[in-house]
């Protein structure tokens, strides 16, 4: 969730037919993916999850000019990069038995409430995706693809609910304008309560980390 909401990573996938992969050639480009994005305006650098570093390279720019900016912002990245180690490590330690028998668990509940709340509220969700984010509760993209975190099955039934309400108000709303969060309010009026509550969690203490 950015907050809560990028990434619901189903915006990623589906770039795959638009994006063309450019193999690094010049010395500094090791460690960087470069792609082409034909719509992209400028040069981004993204540090995924695993501490990948993605430069995305808009239709007019060029793969060494890329290099040298991700050079530039060499210290940038690597502090993103630390604070993903440092945050992956704070998430309570699970079995692998454990582990598995509460994704199998969330991808039984939380589609099934989620679409449970839309059709309460007169919305359609296009797809429900549960997913191992590390960064964000929970994401929904403007195709009405709705991507949640398998941990939400260990939370309090109103924490979960809220996560899935703000996703569902995207539908209506793709901004966190004060009208946005109006929508929000008006089914759970104690969202203040379950945000306090996420903030506790290691998930919700980092953001997706992009330079531009």
């Amino acid at each position: 969730m950015r907050w809560v909401p990028e990434q619901c990573s189903s915006l990623g996938s589906g770039l795959s037919s638009v994006h063309r992969e450019l193999q690094p050639s010049l010395p500094f480009d090791v460690g960087y993916v470069f792609v082409r994005h034909p719509r992209a305006r400028r040069y981004v650098i993204r540090v995924a999850d695993d501490g990948t570093v993605r430069v995305t390279i808009p239709r007019w720019g060029s793969r060494r000019e890329a290099a040298a900016f991700a050079e530039r912002e060499r210290v940038w990245i690597e502090k993103q990069q630390l604070r993903r180690q440092h945050d992956d490590s704070r998430f309570e330690a699970l079995s692998p038995e454990v582990e598995l028998d509460l994704r199998r668990r969330a991808k039984r509940e939380l589609p099934a409430r989620l679409l449970q709340l839309a059709e309460a509220n007169g919305l359609v969700v296009a797809h429900v995706s549960v997913r191992n984010q590390r960064w964000r509760w929970g994401s929904c993209s403007r195709r009405g693809h709705i991507c949640l975190n398998w941990r939400l099955v260990q939370m309090p039934a109103s924490v979960r609910d809220y996560v899935m309400v703000h996703e569902l108000m995207h539908l209506r709303r793709m901004d966190h304008s004060p009208q946005f969060w109006k929508l929000v309010a008006d089914l759970c009026p104690d969202f203040r309560a379950a945000r306090a509550w996420l903030r506790s969690w290691p998930a919700g203490r980092s953001q997706p980390s992009e330079r531009r």
